[in-house]
C-alpha cells in the first residue's frame, strides 16, 4: 500500500471504534541501547564452558545452577535498568491515552520499559514477563515479589554471597525464587504469560502494529495470523525484511514500514493525533 492510501485508511480507522492493538519486541528496546536477547551479550561462561543464552534461559538449568542463572538475570536486570524509554515507547503511551479502551499493548520484551515510560498494566499484555520481578518456582503462590535493591545494579558475572542467595527466597515457603520470565523449554499460559487474553485480544483487533520483532515465538506468531485470517489489518514496522512484513504486505490495508520503530511510530502518532484534534 502506497503512503497516501495508508494514512488515509488510519486516519478513518483512528476516526472509528475499531479495536486497535501494538505487539513489539527486541526492536523497540534495542533504541533504548539494550543488547538483543541472542546478540553475544547474552552468553555466559561457568568455569571453562561458555553457556549460549538458549542453554541459559531455561528451567532445566535453573533447576541445576539455579544461582548462576541468577546471576545472568541480575546482570541483565541491571542492563534494563540503566536503559530509558525511547520516543517509540512514548508514542505508544500517547496512543493508549487516545484511543483508551480500545487500544491493547502486548509485548514479548521483559525490561519494563512500556511501563516506565507510561504504559498501563491494564492494557499491557507483558506475554514473556517481566525481570524485574520473581516468584516461587515452587508456584506455591502466584504472588510476583520486586526483586530486591540490594541485587540490582551487578557487573557481569559478580558472585552471590549467601546473603545474596537469601535474599532470593520465597517468603513463603521457603523455596528460592525464579526470575518471572518465560523460559524457553516453557509454554504460554494465562497467569503468568497472558495467553488467552492476548488471543482474545487477536480475535476482535481491526488493526496490528507489529514493532520491531520478526517472530521468533510461538504466541506472537498466532496474534498476527489471527488478525491476518480474519481480514485485519497487519502493519510491521521493521528495519529489516522479515516473516511479519511479508503477511503485513499481504493484508487488508496492511503494509511494511522499513523504519526504526521510533520514527515510524512517532509518524503514526502525529497521524492519530491531527484526527482527534480535528474530531
Amino acid at each position: 500500500m502506497n503512503p497516501t492510501k495508508l494514512q488515509t485508511f488510519l486516519k478513518k480507522m483512528a476516526a472509528g471504534k475499531a479495536p486497535i492493538t501494538f505487539l513489539t519486541g527486541a526492536g523497540i528496546s534495542a533504541e533504548s541501547g539494550i543488547p538483543t536477547f541472542r546478540g553475544p551479550e547474552g552468553y555466559w561462561t561457568i568455569g571453562s564452558k561458555s553457556y549460549h543464552p538458549q542453554e541459559m534461559a531455561t528451567y532445566g538449568m535453573f533447576l541445576q545452577k539455579p544461582l548462576e542463572v541468577w546471576k545472568w538475570y541480575l546482570y541483565r536486570l541491571g542492563i534494563c535498568e540503566a536503559a530509558v524509554p525511547n520516543s517509540g515507547h512514548k508514542a505508544i503511551v500517547a496512543m493508549e491515552q487516545l484511543f483508551q479502551d480500545r487500544f491493547t499493548l502486548i509485548t514479548q520484551n521483559v525490561d519494563g520499559l512500556h511501563l516506565r515510560a507510561g504504559s498501563s498494566m491494564a492494557r499491557t499484555y507483558q506475554i514473556h514477563g517481566n525481570i524485574q520481578y520473581m516468584r516461587c518456582h515452587k508456584a506455591c503462590s502466584s504472588v510476583l515479589y520486586p526483586i530486591p535493591k540490594e541485587l540490582r545494579g551487578r557487573e557481569k558475572e559478580s558472585p552471590l554471597t549467601q546473603s545474596d542467595a537469601a535474599l532470593l527466597i520465597c517468603p513463603t515457603c521457603g523455596s528460592i525464587t525464579r526470575p518471572h520470565v518465560l523460559w524457553f523449554d516453557e509454554t504460554y499460559d494465562e497467569a503468568n504469560f497472558r495467553f488467552y487474553s492476548s488471543m482474545s485480544t487477536a480475535a476482535r483487533t481491526a488493526v496490528l502494529v507489529v514493532v520491531g520483532t520478526s517472530g521468533a515465538t510461538n504466541l506472537p506468531n498466532r496474534v498476527v495470523h489471527e488478525v491476518f485470517q480474519r481480514g485485519g489489518a497487519v502493519i510491521d514496522i521493521n528495519i529489516e525484511e522479515n516473516p511479519f512484513s511479508k503477511i503485513a504486505a499481504g493484508s487488508n490495508n496492511g503494509a511494511w514500514i522499513q523504519s526504526t520503530s521510533s520514527r515510524a511510530l512517532d509518524d503514526l502518532l502525529d497521524i492519530f493525533q491531527a484526527v482527534h484534534i480535528t474530531a
